[in-house]
């Protein structure tokens, strides 16, 4: 019993090593050491030099074997075997993995790695097992690792204290910005987009010139990210938000090219897409929406890349438009996608979010580090080396003496004590004498030793000036970068296009005069005024469009290019559209789609249209209307404050009843005459005041009464000034002017009086126009052709008359559209045959009848 308790007694000390803690507090500590460790010493990158341990240790680990870029490849095994067994105790997939992103041109804006073999590819297939490849540095490489070997950076133990291994790369070339980089570390993550290197070298050299520029003047310098597979940045806002605060989402678009074929079939050209998107993947998504039927207008998908470049092919359905279809990629595939810039990367080792600035200066700052020890490494190596050339100098000055002395003396031993006691020499300078060589005992090596010691005194004044001279230091920085640009500096590659969201894009357009364009299907286009001549009444006039066979355009807009447009639709929707953002094309292209432009639904046609030159100024939005008028008779006023807040889907401008369309609208002080026409040849005139003003939502009161069930209402127009007159213009090209007083005043919601005789020759009535002498018409029939006329050459004339024929229609054509335009300052050569008014032209004018009697 007695042994059994002392055993006992033996085990009590056991539990004695046993140390009760909190479990909470251990959980705690051993998370927090966790997540350090994987943010400092794997996931984000050094703010100097832009690297993570791994990438450093890869690149140290093939210039430690000795593959730079003059050298032949090496098995990509042995170069991740030695980094493995000398500096990152890893997997060795996390190794080669680094290796291979550091060798591909789609990954890496500029590699860093040449790599021989398979390195995989951008439809995402994976590289050759590391047996089979071989890399070696590239020369750019070499640049963040010169000067390594002259103390220019700390170095620290590796993992198991063998060796030493550099804590940070002093690299020449600010590749944090010009590389980027991502990781997803324990509670943070960090992305960061490529740039130009010419670009940030320039913004590098300008913070060095004034170190208190601001972010928008280094982003003259630096425009934004450059992607290694080029596309589109599309809205510089995203780019703005990143440079100015660290974070911000910017947008890639592919770079997409709509072309037709011989047989006339349109296809869509993609040659560059997004960053980091996987092109096999974004292909096969693409096709997974046309076969669900949420993609409509592909007939095939085909993959043309090859070595020569990228190139995707998206076949068009004869009766798809082409433009609507990209614009769907874009909306549902990766050939639009985007960058979100978080920039997170290690200073002093603590993860900081940084600016544009804020990385250029821990560049600059690093590169400054980086030359002053350099300095002072190369200044106590010459001065080491100018020590040893006095020594000889001392020798060469005594050589009898020394040589007498050597020789007298028993060992190498005594002959040191000797030189140091005798001529005052160091140790150094004593053991490097005697380690001379006969021959440099010669009178021309005596004398290369003389101007060496010479020139070797300039280098260490120069040196010194170094070290006492910060601008000098900066002055080398700026010199070296201008270098590297020199070297590897090439153009941007991802093109920046402004999207609509971009604000102040006026400042990058002039504001000229436009005539926009808006086709029967849709499309819109703006050209500049000056293209349109002014040609006489009667003429045949000018090709305006080049239009599909069942497409014509039915709206001519004159406008300044920063004008607001008002767009209203058939259904009573308005949509918001700044003049400049509607694409510019030549008088005779087709132009855009406008549902590229604006969200409008693709059943509903464009009817009226406002330009507005402000929508800020309240005065002004209080003190104009928008004045509607339906086809059906129906006519609304509304306060143009109720549309000064645009939205990307529009908002309801009126509530239009069943089988009622809106066909007008204009913008009006308060106090104007407002002069309704019909189909039939009738016209309403009334004072706006009889309206009052309703909501947006409100339908309308009763403008004009219809004569006939087939009877529709073709124009209205709003009057403020007695200059103006009435033009009228019927669909066979026939019009006339006739004053506004000739139109009574007679209550809203009447039938009107006959504002021209309709006739078989002239057709009905298709346009009404208030106009002054001072303004030109344009007309353009379905046919595409446009004339230009000045209203001057048309003479006012009775209500009830025919008119005169404005232009020469060819067969079955009729007029499409009419708008007026103001005069030209400068002097036009008038162009087109002026043909003299005809019997035919004149005819009614004889009989300017009034038929008062048939008024209401």
């Amino acid at each position: 019993m007695a042994e059994e308790t002392e055993n006992d007694n033996n085990l009590v000390p056991a539990n004695d090593r046993i140390i009760p803690i909190n479990i909470e507090d251990q959980m705690k500590s051993a998370y927090i050491d966790y997540s350090m460790s994987v943010i400092v010493s794997r996931a984000l990158p050094d703010a100097r030099d832009g690297m993570k341990p791994v990438h450093r240790r890869v690149l140290y680990g093939m210039l430690d074997l000795g593959v730079t870029s003059g050298k032949p490849y090496k098995k990509s095994a042995r170069i991740v075997g030695d980094v493995l067994g000398k500096y990152h105790p890893h997997g060795d997939s996390s190794v080669y993995d680094t290796m291979v992103r550091m060798a591909q041109d789609w990954s890496l804006r500029y590699p860093l790695v040449d790599g021989q073999g398979n390195y995989g590819s951008i439809d995402g297939d994976p590289p050759a097992a590391m047996r089979y490849t071989e890399a070696r540095l590239k020369k750019i490489a070499e640049e963040m690792l010169s000067d390594i070997n002259k103390d220019t950076v700390d170095f620290q133990n590796n993992f198991d204290d063998s060796l030493q291994e550099p804590t940070v790369l002093p690299t020449r070339i600010p590749n944090l910005l010009v590389n980027g980089a991502s990781g997803i570390a324990v509670g943070m993550a960090t992305n960061m987009a490529p740039h130009n290197l010419s670009e940030v070298i320039d913004g590098t050299i300008a913070f060095i010139d004034n170190r208190d520029i601001e972010v928008p003047e280094l982003m003259q310098h630096i425009k934004g990210p450059d992607f290694p597979t080029g596309a589109l940045i599309y809205g510089y806002a995203g780019v703005q938000d990143a440079c100015n605060t660290g974070r911000g989402r910017i947008v890639m678009r592919a770079k997409a090219e709509i072309e037709t074929t011989k047989s006339g079939k349109e296809q869509i050209i993609v040659t560059e897409i997004p960053y980091q998107v996987n092109k096999a993947n974004m292909i096969e998504r693409t096709a997974d929406l046309v076969n669900e039927k949420k993609l409509e207008g592909i007939s095939a998908i085909r993959d043309e890349s090859d070595r020569t470049g990228m190139r995707v092919v998206y076949d068009i359905k004869r009766d798809a438009n082409a433009n609507v279809v990209l614009n769907n990629l874009f909306k549902y595939t990766a050939l639009q996608t985007s960058f979100s810039v978080n920039n997170i990367a290690l200073v002093k080792g603590r993860p900081v979010l940084m600016n544009l600035k804020d990385m250029i200066r821990e560049f600059v700052e690093h590169r400054h580090d980086v030359i002053v020890r350099r300095t002072r490494y190369e200044l106590a190596e010459a001065e080491k080396r100018a020590h040893i050339l006095e020594g000889y100098l001392i020798a060469l000055d005594h050589l009898d003496e020394v040589i007498k002395l050597i020789r007298n003396s028993d060992t190498p031993e005594d002959a040191r004590l000797g030189l140091m006691e005798k001529f005052g020499l160091s140790d150094l300078q004593a053991r490097a004498i005697l380690d001379m060589t006969l021959r440099r005992l010669t009178g021309l090596e005596r004398d290369k030793i003389k101007e060496e010691y010479a020139e070797l005194m300039k280098t260490i004044d120069y040196l010194k000036s170094i070290l006492a001279d910060e601008d000098l230091r900066m002055k080398i920085i700026k010199d070296e970068l201008i270098e590297i640009k020199e070297k590897y500096g090439d153009e941007r590659r991802s093109q920046i296009v402004h999207s609509a969201e971009d604000m102040r894009m006026e400042d990058f357009i002039d504001d000229e005069e436009i005539v926009i364009t808006i086709s029967h299907n849709s499309y819109v286009k703006r050209t500049p005024l000056s293209e349109y001549k002014r040609q006489g009444r009667g003429g045949r006039g000018s090709i305006g469009t080049n239009t599909r066979e069942e497409d014509f355009t039915e709206h001519i807009i004159t406008a300044s290019a920063h004008n607001y447009m008002l767009l209203f639709t058939e259904a009573g929707r308005c949509f918001w559209l700044r003049a400049f953002e509607i694409p510019e094309g030549s008088r005779t292209s087709r132009g855009r789609a406008l549902q590229n432009i604006i969200n409008v639904p693709k059943e509903e046609k464009i009817k009226a249209f406002i330009l507005v030159k402000n929508l800020k100024d309240q005065e002004y939005l209080e003190n104009n209307f928008i004045i509607m008028c339906t086809k059906k008779g129906t006519i609304k006023k509304t306060s143009l404050e109720a549309y000064s807040r645009p939205r990307a889907n529009g908002i309801n401008a009126i509530n239009i009843n069943e089988g009622d369309q809106l066909i007008e609208a204009c913008l009006t002080t308060g106090s104007s005459e407002i002069v309704m026409a019909l189909r039939s040849g009738r016209a309403i005139r009334f004072n706006e005041s009889t309206v009052r003003p309703m909501g947006r939502t409100a339908t309308g009161v009763r403008g004009i009464t219809l004569s006939s069930e087939s009877d529709e209402v073709i124009g209205m127009i709003s009057v403020n000034d007695s200059e103006t007159t009435v033009l009228v213009v019927s669909e066979k090209g026939y019009g006339k002017r006739t004053d506004i007083e000739d139109y009574r005043v007679t209550n809203r919601g009447g039938k009107g009086v006959k504002t021209i005789n309709v006739t078989d020759k002239t057709g009905e009535l298709v346009a009404i126009k208030g106009v002054t002498d001072a303004e030109d018409l344009m007309i353009i029939n379905k046919s595409g052709i446009v004339i230009r006329i000045a209203v001057e050459g048309l003479r006012v004339m009775g209500r009830a008359t025919q008119g005169v024929r404005l232009i020469n229609l060819k067969d079955n054509d009729e007029i499409a559209s009419i708008t007026k335009v103001d005069r030209e300052e400068e002097s036009d050569e008038e162009s087109g045959d002026i043909e003299n008014p005809t019997a035919e032209d004149n005819e009614g004018s004889a009989s300017e009848e009034n038929i008062d009697s048939n008024e209401e």
